[in-house]
């Protein structure tokens, strides 16, 4: 049984906290979630732990990121358990817990720096300009997004075009907020890490960026949250996932391939088991009129909806280059495969080949 963290939901005291350690030499690690904690959770506190003095595990369900349409009010929760968990793993010290970290009172601060205006939200902290008030009435509408442009278009970025800019929004509020030395996020979420990465470079956050392992249930299925939403039937067909990525993996380490061999074995993969696949993207580092086989492969990502369950799948593929790299000036090729299956989103654009990320994703 380890110790209780402490328990912290308002940004001022979040703030005064990590001041306090780091004002004694203590480094900082986040790890930001929105709940419902599973053991892939767990292994990027374990993460953070190996980095950092003293560990911060934020709960939040940023409603930044999700459309109207979305499952923002049903998003599964149990914040006695995920305090229960936490405790129990032990090294963690504080837990950040916001109400709402767009509410800000009336009025924009002009003064507050880094202590922020935000610790009087729900007063008023100072008048509202001719401009706010022209525009909106009482300042106190959120209006400023973080957009990562080029990245954030494709894959998951394409159903869902308000979802990065809602996370990289948060998590920069959470930097902010917290001062981390040290932020670690999941693998999983393959393109979210990468955003969050271009953020940190591109803004000058002084955070080192984290990226952790896929956890997997024992059968192969990717620890999420939302699986508990899942039937046993719809679980069971979810296998199929994982189940073409292993066989497609096998085919491209063993044998003489193409992306569009690769890309059928999935298909027929996933849709024997009852899946049905509302678009597959295959992007390469190497422009693909250099070659009609494969020749190194880093990583498939999958992302795919059952019912109204998003599932998220990363696998790494590598294996000797057989490629004169030389003519590509670096030293790795890569192939990342995007598949979609939905059994009620089935009107999202079919681009073939999103050229940045032939550069910037891995």
């Amino acid at each position: 049984m380890g110790s209780e963290p402490d328990f912290i939901t308002d940004k001022a005291a979040m703030r005064s906290w990590s001041r306090s350690h780091r004002s004694h030499g203590k480094t900082v690690a986040l790890v930001p979630t929105m709940g419902f904690l599973h053991d892939g959770h767990l292994a990027l506190v374990a993460a953070a732990r190996s980095l950092a003095d003293v560990i911060v595990v934020s709960i939040y369900v940023n409603p930044g990121q999700f459309a109207p349409s979305e499952d923002l009010a049903t998003y599964p929760s149990d914040l006695r358990g995920d305090l229960q968990k936490l405790a129990d793993l032990g090294g963690v010290h504080a837990v950040f817990c916001p109400t709402n970290l767009y509410d800000y009172g009336c009025g924009v601060g002009g003064a507050g720096g880094r202590g922020g205006p935000q610790s009087a939200a729900g007063s008023f902290i100072s008048p509202v300009s001719c401009i706010e008030a022209a525009a909106e009435g009482d300042g106190s509408a959120h209006e400023t997004w973080v957009r990562v442009e080029k990245l954030e278009r494709g894959l998951c970025g394409k159903s869902r075009p308000v979802f990065f800019r809602g996370v990289a929004t948060v998590v920069a509020k959470l930097f902010n907020i917290v001062d981390p030395d040290y932020g670690v996020f999941g693998k999983k979420d393959y393109q979210q890490w990468r955003i969050i990465c271009r953020m940190v470079r591109d803004l000058d956050f002084a955070v080192k960026i984290i990226g952790s392992e896929i956890v997997r249930e024992s059968d192969g299925l990717a620890m999420s949250s939302r699986n508990v939403r899942l039937s046993p039937e719809e679980r069971e067909k979810a296998l199929s996932i994982y189940n073409s990525l292993t066989k497609a993996k096998y085919t491209a380490q063993h044998e003489k391939t193409s992306c569009q061999e690769l890309n059928d074995i999935i298909i027929q993969s996933i849709t024997k088991a009852g899946g049905r696949i509302d678009y597959v993207e295959v992007i390469v580092a190497i422009p693909s009129f250099l070659f009609s086989r494969i020749h190194m492969c880093n990583i498939i990502i999958v992302l795919c909806f059952y019912r109204y369950c998003n599932i998220n799948i990363e696998q790494s593929i590598t294996y000797p280059l057989r490629m004169p790299c030389y003519l590509f000036h670096f030293k790795k090729s890569c192939l990342i495969y995007i598949i979609q299956i939905s059994s009620y989103c089935n009107q999202i654009s079919r681009e073939k080949h999103i050229a940045f990320l032939h550069w910037c994703l891995l």
